[in-house]
């Protein structure tokens, strides 16, 4: 396995090399099918979902560079995906743990998630939109739904809140916090 492996990115580096851009056109062409099965599966648009998806590239990354790191989080590249979160994708998708920083891969485990999150919505009762995706992406399938639900924050949720919000807006008092990160990321996400 690790002989093919060698292979693949001895003859990746040669095609770069010869600027054949079949790589990048093979991904790519791949990579719009498998975003026409989730907006499908999501109820939308391709194009809706595509937008979706750029808006949350510009949030999470600003410059959409596949090599992004947040010194904070530990969060990398385009889409800021946990590590933990890498991890545990890589391993279903069959992608080897220390390749999940390619390119490919990290859209590859991207759309694995927004798979999940958007079972997660449709299966909990909500609508599938700009918000509600980008904040599953953010808090976590479980999160969003204890913040939509009203359930009691926990301290991690808190955190997460108050970080996920621009300077004053995170210093409100923890009853406004919830209605507070609501408000403003539909608003901004509208």
């Amino acid at each position: 396995m690790k002989r093919v492996l060698n292979l693949l990115i001895t003859q990746e580096k040669k095609l770069r090399k010869a600027s054949i851009p079949w790589i990048m056109l093979l991904a790519s062409t791949a990579g719009q099918a498998s975003c026409a099965k989730l907006a499908k599966f999501a109820g939308m648009h391709q194009s809706s979902l595509e937008k979706i998806v750029e808006r949350l590239v510009k949030i999470e990354s600003t410059t959409g560079k596949y090599t992004v790191e947040n010194k904070n989080s530990g969060a990398y590249g385009r889409y800021q995906i946990m590590p933990s979160t890498a991890k545990f994708y890589a391993k279903k998708l069959g992608i080897p743990r220390h390749l999940w920083k390619r390119p490919y891969n990290q859209d590859k485990i991207f759309r694995a998630i927004m798979k999940a999150n958007i079972k997660s919505l449709k299966k909990r009762g909500y609508e599938v939109s700009a918000f509600t995706l980008y904040a599953t992406h953010q808090q976590g399938a479980g999160g969003f739904n204890a913040i939509m639900k009203g359930k009691k924050l926990t301290t991690k949720l808190e955190k997460n809140l108050r970080q996920n919000l621009p300077g004053k807006l995170g210093k409100v008092k923890k009853s406004q916090l919830r209605a507070t990160w609501i408000n403003y990321w539909k608003k901004k996400l509208a």
